[in-house]
């Protein structure tokens, strides 16, 4: 993954070479738990859990404190004329620790529809995503031409800057002497720019000049039942099959402070995310 952190709105993400200083990134669990009369424990939790992120720094310099406090005062960038990504909307946040950019329920197939439109895609041909008897869901491809993409849920894809080296790797269950592995590099408002493609599971790129976004495409190049556990999305790094899906998710600033500290113009900065869906005024 990219050794240092990058956030921001999608295609204004700026990258903080500053290590904070303290750094949480749990998961909010949100389980209740009720206890009977003869003491037994029971415990009720939601299907899907959350990333909280809590990052703080000291002294960092004039242009990263400022891009961090314009995040959350949700203020534009300077020489910002308007776009498809509003100040108000999700953020972009890039974090080095995580190993996988899919979703942590993507990575390992799982999925809240039994048709899979929650985190898969029909890009060519005919695909019918359904659950198989396990807790996981796979994939028919009904022709030999058929591409499945992967569906980032918020955005049109995972969040890159130019330059950035992006790596995928498909399923491991699929044959290497057939599958092809694709990445699409689109533009901040969605638009098509440009493809990388490699015969095989794997395949490394560069984002190109005007990328905002990557999708990650696959083929297996053969009709039939394929899994979808497995794949990985990284940057920076090697690819590292069945790894934990960290996911890229979009999320709000809940929390803020500004310290002005010495010597000035140096500010201790804090902020507290959240994992959401979306994001408005």
């Amino acid at each position: 993954m990219a050794r240092n952190l990058w956030i921001g709105r999608p295609g204004f993400m700026r990258e903080i070479a500053q290590a904070a200083k303290s750094w949480d990134r749990t998961a909010d669990l949100n389980v209740t738990e009720f206890k009977s009369l003869e003491g037994n424990i029971t415990t009720v939790a939601p299907a899907r859990t959350v990333r909280r992120i809590k990052l703080s720094w000291d002294a960092l310099p004039p242009g990263d404190a400022q891009h961090l406090t314009r995040l959350a005062r949700r203020v534009n960038e300077p020489g910002f004329q308007g776009g498809p990504q509003p100040p108000y909307g999700p953020l972009a946040l890039l974090d080095p620790a995580s190993v996988n950019l899919l979703d942590p329920y993507q990575a390992t197939a799982q999925s809240t529809q039994s048709s899979g439109t929650d985190h898969w895609f029909t890009v060519q041909g005919t695909i019918v995503v359904r659950p198989s008897l396990s807790d996981t869901v796979v994939a028919d491809f009904q022709d030999a031409t058929s591409r499945l993409g992967w569906r980032h849920g918020v955005w049109t894809g995972w969040p890159v800057m130019p330059g950035m080296q992006v790596s995928w790797l498909l399923p491991p269950d699929w044959n290497p002497a057939t599958a092809t592995a694709q990445l699409d590099w689109k533009a901040v408002d969605g638009s098509y720019l440009a493809s990388t493609s490699a015969n095989g599971t794997g395949v490394t790129g560069t984002a190109p000049a005007g990328a905002a976004f990557v999708t990650p495409i696959g083929g297996p190049g053969a009709t039939g039942l394929y899994g979808l556990a497995g794949a990985c999305l990284t940057i920076g790094e090697p690819t590292i099959a069945f790894s934990l899906g960290d996911g890229c998710p979009a999320m709000s600033v809940t929390g803020y402070t500004d310290v002005p500290t010495v010597p000035l113009p140096y500010r201790n900065v804090s902020l507290d995310l959240v994992e959401v869906r979306g994001a408005q005024l």
